[in-house]
């Protein structure tokens, strides 16, 4: 059966009415926000997983980063192909389910091993998470709503922190670092259940615009032409690696932000719990939500804004970053660090919704799982290992400053990753294709 025929015999009706997408898009945030509390929770209780299991901050930033994204990214594109022909709903909810047994599994690790082995297993579970979702989305909204639907369930990663740091720290602080991972792993598989019930699987391209009559439908695209065609495409593929440059910045800080500001700045598990994760929920929610509103209303009429928006973010952010990692106090630190936690995310609502927009729906989720390999090998995985290293590298000199900088050593990236999207904008600005593909009110 054609690839366009086989998701209308799904059993499952184009979900147009606002109320449904409303409760479409809430479960799938939730689902986003458990897989990023899972994500961050090794993070989170750095300090005392560090403590228990006697490990460095090489190690930290390998488990957190380059192991995890290991799997998570190649993963993530066998199973983008797959959903795209099969019931996206169906495996979201088998991968929620696995992750979620994989973080129980973290919690109950003896050593650094067994350590590296479960969250191995979570980053195979979330592979299967965030692809299905935005096609999901982009079957459920239309164009002119992509991007604020988008900034809404790109508030999966803020609030997933902000809970992690809530829910994580208070429960480390007063238990064992270990119960955060059972009890957010058991809420986990209970919502994977409630998924494969509760929400239904759209029709492929519902909003998009009609084939002309008598025209050939699209050839249904094998695993490998569908590789060729996302990174032979010159706009899709720079669109890939500027995000990627981006997500350095964000895991680099934000996997070895609660080490920093405990260790070096003085806060207690306590502190963390409440203050920094309010500046993580607020900084990080309101920034994405923002930058869904902001391309929603400027790529309107010109579609560079996907890039130029997100390349001005990261240049008003670093400044701010700079006196993060320079502030004596952890109250100042915190402060400074709220602009750059509002700010550094601005490119993903604008990345994902213009690569859902560029391509066909029969490739959503294979072309969603192609970003984020690039977007995650680079910024998941080579983020915080390159944190992580640079601190150990900087210890003999600068002893407990090592992390202060290793920050600064990060800051170039910035500027990197700005100069890619503003290098992203023109070449926007001088494709045909990306013209003519302009979205319509």
């Amino acid at each position: 059966m054609a690839i366009n025929e086989a998701p209308r015999a799904e059993g499952h009706a184009a979900i147009h009415p606002t109320g449904k997408r409303g409760f479409v898009l809430g479960m799938l945030c939730f689902v986003y926000v458990l897989n990023f509390l899972d994500r961050q929770l090794v993070s989170i209780l750095g300090k005392p997983i560090q403590d228990g299991l006697r490990i460095t901050d090489s190690q930290l930033g390998y488990v957190t980063g380059f192991y995890f994204a290991l799997f998570y990214c190649f993963i993530a594109i066998p199973i983008g192909w797959l959903a795209d022909r099969t019931n996206r709903v169906r495996i979201l909810s088998l991968a929620c389910g696995l992750w979620s047994g994989a973080t129980v599994a973290c919690g109950m690790a003896g050593g650094y091993g067994q350590l590296v082995a479960a969250r191995m297993a979570v980053g195979v579970g979330e592979a299967g998470g965030v692809p299905p979702s935005y096609a999901i989305i982009s079957d459920t909204f239309p164009r002119e709503q992509r991007g604020t639907a988008m900034g809404i369930f790109n508030l999966g990663p803020p609030f997933g922190s902000a809970l992690g740091v809530a829910f994580g720290a208070s429960l480390a602080a007063a238990y064992d670092w270990r119960v955060p991972f059972y009890a957010v792993g058991a809420i986990g598989v209970v919502t994977a259940v409630l998924v494969y019930l509760l929400v239904p699987e759209p029709v492929r391209g519902s909003f998009d615009p009609e084939p002309a009559f008598g025209a050939t439908p699209a050839p249904v695209q094998s695993f490998a032409q569908a590789i060729i065609g996302f990174f032979g495409n010159k706009v899709l593929a720079l669109t890939a690696i500027a995000s990627g440059a981006a997500n350095f910045i964000t895991y680099g800080l934000s996997n070895f932000a609660t080490l920093f500001l405990m260790r070096e700045k003085g806060m207690t598990l306590d502190e963390v719990a409440i203050w920094y994760a309010l500046a993580v929920g607020v900084g990080m929610g309101t920034g994405i939500f923002v930058s869904g509103k902001l391309i929603d209303h400027f790529a309107v009429r010109n579609k560079a804004a996907y890039a130029s928006i997100p390349a001005f973010s990261l240049v008003l952010a670093l400044p701010f970053f700079l006196g993060f990692a320079a502030a004596d106090r952890w109250e100042v630190a915190l402060a400074l660090l709220f602009v750059p936690l509002f700010l550094n995310s601005f490119f993903l609502p604008a990345t994902v919704t213009f690569v859902q927009s560029e391509v066909a729906p029969a490739a959503r989720v294979i072309s969603g799982a192609l970003l984020l390999l690039v977007m995650n090998l680079v910024g998941l995985g080579l983020g915080p290992t390159f944190i992580g290293m640079a601190s150990d590298y900087f210890r003999p000199d600068y002893g407990q400053h090592s992390l202060r900088m290793a920050f600064y050593a990060l800051a170039p990236m910035y500027l990197i990753a700005a100069l890619l999207f503003l290098w992203l904008a023109r070449m926007i600005k001088a494709s045909p294709a990306a013209a003519s593909a302009a979205p319509q009110r």
